[in-house]
């Protein structure tokens, strides 16, 4: 029997543990903030429980319902048929997370659900289960989002990160998931197999050893805790667990742990100056049975050379240096850094490093350049990982013949010293990031806005994208400068700009994407720009994977200042009909369709905009059966549509004079017809959202006075547009 679960993960590992399910033959699968849900059998599960390398839990759901009151708590946990989850004289914990009007403490609402199981069991069986704070034999996971409470039976039990070979740690260790997830990204699962190297210069309690060897022999991460029996997992306490299903699943994994111990693996080594730490580090790898693969020994990062009784050409040294708290510590962490960058160049060229570390100004400290970075969390710190490709000094010191920013024979703008007007801007990037950088790591924000001609005579727009591949681009669009302005001091100027992003974010020239920006005319916006280089990718926003396109059209298929609009839709969508007009890639469709919306219909003119928005359909399994795209002029269109719906996007262009339509569009003068025909398509109770970017426009209230209408404009800009209130206006429309 197919049934829908959910598996958990920390921040920032959603799209891996996405993957990784996938590949062991789950269906339907969709990323979430912290999590993963996904269809199949009950081997399945067993399957995800024993195998993910990645997950915290495996959640099997079992209810759901609107909770206004701890009443409608109760009534929605007793409705659950408990008795065939529950063996006889079964033993129960709750794991309570959220909060609402109502509900207001996790204990409070850990309670409730406690006593409502308990007394639907002893109005069954006559008995009542007992409360078990350690090792209880069924552990329940409520999760109460704004006033809908989830409830779902822990399959897992206690965290799928405890491996069970952890018998010693030091001050600060990584969890084992997180591990696991830093070397997948940092490429080991191809090194693993081609039988690299793998080196920990500041091993601690050496997670990051005994994860990779794990990954290298093909241990499944859960054997260990397979090997205790009643214990490992939740699941095998279950009234519902078969065992026939589970039990070849772990024969399997003990074959293939077999079979990868005979095959051998590359050098893995570890080293710390710590020898009470190291001492740690050899219970864990001889509790996880790998001693005959790790090798431990004791050595600081200054006296650390390439091992020499080996043939070791290449593989990763990877690292999870320490953070600081205070000011001294941080002083004299960032000579460790120094040292690390400056010794790993030295011993292993053609290697890969990988620091992973949650002080931004120590990684800048290892003195080399990331080729990819990584925003994750360690627990609840905001950390990175950087990637360095370590190269021999010839390939470093490779000479352009002209860079096309500056014209001089560089190797490229990082290594251009700041001019006086690029030092400006410098310090204002600088600026800017710091004020954003704790809501784009607690948001996950993954493409923003970071500078929009905050001095007027460096008149740029400069947006981030970070990949989900890692890749981190700057966006740098210039504004056109008037003709008042030489043509020559606004290229300098421009240029300028360009040598401070480098230094900014320490980038080669190529991460650098570089437009002027003019005003849209007619179909212009549909064309392709010319250039042979294309720089594509995936970013991730809310629950949604967009594709966007940052070379090939002036736009790059996300319109950044709409992510609150964008993320107002996913919130009030679930069950609803929504329209989006002018819908241009359909990213606030794809917001609406994850988040439940019953069916959906997106208008667009262009056939390079519907066909993006079909990729971005197919990247987060949106089905078109639900959610059409519809080629149209969208007021002709609009004209002839005789369907209700329950939440409208209305964002038209400025001005339009497309080929592709008749007539011309002029949002000041077309805007009342067009929202009087929306509102007349608007199901009762419904709410239409207008919004436009052209500064000059007036809202003509009186003609539409019969409506109820609030301007939204200033809680539809993140921080990153708030410096620019013109950016758009937006108004939420409803009727009186």
């Amino acid at each position: 029997m197919t049934s829908q679960y959910f598996a958990t993960c920390p921040k920032g590992l959603e799209n891996l543990l996405n993957q990784e399910i996938s590949d062991l033959g789950a269906d339907q699968v969709r990323a979430t903030v912290a999590g993963v849900y996904f269809s199949g059998g009950l081997e399945l599960a067993y399957k995800v429980c024993l195998w993910s390398r990645l997950a915290n839990k495996v959640l099997l759901p079992l209810g759901k319902a609107s909770v206004n009151s701890a009443e409608d708590l109760y009534r929605a946990a007793k409705a659950i048929p408990w008795e065939s989850h529950f063996p006889e004289a079964a033993t129960l914990i709750v794991d309570f997370l959220g909060s609402n009007k109502a509900i207001r403490h996790t204990q409070f609402g850990a309670q409730t659900v406690k006593d409502a199981i308990v007394d639907r069991i002893k109005e069954v069986r006559g008995e009542r289960p007992n409360v078990a704070k350690q090792n209880p034999d069924l552990r329940i996971n409520a999760r109460l989002a704004k006033n809908e409470i989830h409830i779902s039976l822990d399959l897992s039990g206690e965290s799928l990160h405890r491996r069970g070979y952890r018998l010693g740690q030091g001050g600060a260790p990584l969890k084992e998931n997180l591990a696991a997830a830093i070397l997948m990204r940092a490429g080991w699962l191809q090194m693993a197999s081609e039988r690299l190297a793998l080196l920990d210069p500041m091993c601690g309690s050496g997670t990051f050893l005994i994860e990779g060897a794990m990954i290298a022999t093909g241990m499944a991460p859960g054997l260990l805790r397979a090997r205790r029996g009643g214990l490992g997992f939740g699941f095998l306490r279950w009234a519902q667990h078969d065992q026939s299903l589970w039990q070849p699943l772990v024969d399997d994994a003990e074959q293939q742990l077999a079979s990868g111990l005979a095959a051998g693996t590359g050098e893995i080594r570890g080293y710390d100056q710590d020898p009470r730490v190291l001492g740690n580090a050899r219970k864990n790898i001889c509790a996880a049975g790998l001693d005959d693969f790790i090798r431990v020994s004791e050595k600081s990062v200054a006296d650390f050379k390439k091992p020499t009784h080996a043939e070791l050409s290449n593989g990763l040294m990877l690292c999870n240096p320490p953070y600081g708290e205070r000011l001294g510590e941080i002083e004299a962490l960032k000579y460790t850094y120094q040292t690390l960058g400056a010794v790993a160049k030295q011993e292993l060229p053609g290697w890969t490093l990988a620091v992973f570390t949650g002080n931004r100004e120590l990684g800048k400290a290892v003195g080399l350049w990331a080729a990819k970075k990584y925003q994750l969390f360690n627990g609840a710190i905001a950390s990175e990982l950087l990637l360095y490709e370590l190269r021999s000094e010839g390939e470093q010191v490779k000479v352009d013949a002209a860079t096309p920013a500056t014209n001089k024979t560089v190797l490229n703008l990082r290594e251009c010293p700041l001019s006086a007007g690029a030092e400006m801007v410098f310090n204002r990037l600088l600026k800017n990031r710091k004020k954003l950088d704790k809501w784009v790591m607690r948001e996950n924000i993954q493409c923003y806005r970071v500078y929009d001609a905050d001095m007027p005579e460096y008149s740029a727009a400069i947006d981030v994208y970070q990949f989900t591949d890692g890749r981190l681009k700057l966006h740098v669009q210039e504004y056109a400068a008037p003709k008042t302005v030489d043509a020559e001091k606004a290229q300098a100027r421009f240029e300028e700009i360009l040598l401070a992003c480098a230094h900014a974010y320490e980038l080669d020239d190529e991460h650098l994407i570089t437009k002027q920006r003019v005003r849209n005319r007619g179909k212009q916006q549909y064309e392709k720009l010319g250039g042979n280089r294309s720089e594509q990718g995936v970013v991730r926003e809310g629950n949604a994977d967009l594709q966007v396109n940052l070379t090939d059209y002036l736009d790059s298929g996300l319109f950044l200042d709409h992510r609150p609009l964008r993320l107002l839709i996913a919130e009030q969508a679930k069950g609803k009909q929504f329209l989006n007009l002018f819908c241009y890639t359909a990213t606030a469709t794809v917001h609406a369709a994850l988040a439940g919306a019953k069916s959906s219909v997106s208008v667009d003119m262009s056939n390079t905009y519907l066909d993006w928005a079909k990729e971005n359909f197919a990247l987060n399994n949106i089905h078109q059966s639900q959610h059409m795209l519809v080629r149209a002029n969208c007021m002709d269109w609009l004209k002839n549509c005789r369907q209700g719906f329950d939440l409208i996007m209305l964002d038209p262009p400025s001005f339009s004079n497309s080929k592709k339509m008749e007539g011309v569009l002029d949002v000041q003068r077309d805007h009342v017809a067009l929202i009087e025909r929306c509102m007349d398509l608007l199901n009762p109770g419904g709410c239409l959202y207008f919004s436009n970017n052209l500064r000059s426009f007036k809202l003509d209230e009186s003609a539409l006075s019969r409506y109820q209408i609030a301007n939204i404009s200033v809680q539809t800009l993140d921080p990153d547009f708030q410096h620019n209130p013109k950016i758009h206006q937006c108004w939420e429309i409803r009727q009186a």
